[in-house]
């Protein structure tokens, strides 16, 4: 028997990892209120239907945070009636072109150079530390953002997992969902229909090797490990989620409130 997918979260044909965040719970017993904040991959694909099904959410924002070489690789996103888009890049203009290539076009060899022996899982952590440490004024504009009037809004990246997740991971946490939650929604993102599809431009039977999926798999992945060292990461700088919030995204106790005000039950 087919498994029925709730309305929150439709297939959706050429959009992957669409999701309705709402129903988490808070560590004082509230829960995300559901159709505000939704995260997904991509839009750049995105049908008829899927435009359609997306329009009907009334969004007011679409946050979109990948970089320059992301939206040449996949493309803009569809347009979307009445939506505000913001293109908030959560990495580099430029940053991982030559490295996707090499991903898409690269041998046995060049990938083994690249992601074997922990280099895959070591790169997508060293990341996430980076995102935490460094895009602070993105994620203060997101938070200040759903606090004024961006709401419904819509979070993601290429994959809806990294950039996105992070994203939504740092707007979780100053709502105060409870972290195991957050991880779990994190998480989500390795079901199989949810998954970034891998194009690769080499046609050989060999570019899908079980050797070659086991290499690549760190990159396309949602490991604990990485949200971890995300939340390492703002422990370490800050000292902990309120002073982070407070002295690195400028996200005062008043502006906090008016978040859970507007996104909790």
């Amino acid at each position: 028997m087919t498994q029925q997918v709730p309305s929150t979260e439709p297939e959706l044909a050429g959009v992957r990892n669409f999701r309705d965040v709402g129903g988490l719970p808070t560590v004082d017993g509230r829960r995300v209120r559901h159709g505000l904040v939704f995260r997904s991959g991509h839009l750049a694909h995105a049908t008829e239907e899927d435009a359609a099904f997306l329009a009907s959410l009334d969004l007011h924002t679409i946050f979109d945070f990948r970089n320059a070489a992301d939206q040449k690789l996949e493309g803009p996103d569809v347009e979307l009636p009445g939506v505000r888009n913001v293109n908030l890049p959560l990495s580099d203009p430029a940053d991982g072109a030559e490295f996707w290539k090499m991903v898409r076009d690269g041998d046995l060899d060049q990938l083994r150079a690249i992601l074997a022996d922990g280099k895959g899982a070591n790169r997508m952590i060293a990341s996430y530390r980076m995102i935490i440490k460094e895009r602070t004024a993105e994620h203060s504009q997101v938070l200040h953002a759903l606090a004024d009037d961006s709401v419904p809004v819509l979070m993601h990246c290429a994959a809806g997992k990294d950039r996105a997740g992070l994203s939504i991971a740092v707007t979780l946490l100053a709502l105060g969902v409870e972290r195991d939650a957050i991880l779990d929604d994190y998480l989500k993102s390795n079901a199989k229909h949810r998954r970034y599809r891998v194009r690769r431009s080499s046609t050989s039977p060999s570019a899908y090797s079980p050797e070659v999926m086991e290499l690549l798999s760190p990159l396309f992945d949602a490991r604990a490990e990485y949200l971890t060292a995300a939340f390492e990461t703002i422990e370490e700088t800050w000292g902990g989620v309120d002073t982070y919030l407070e002295k690195g995204l400028g996200v005062t106790q008043e502006v906090r409130e008016r978040l859970r005000e507007r996104l909790l039950d």
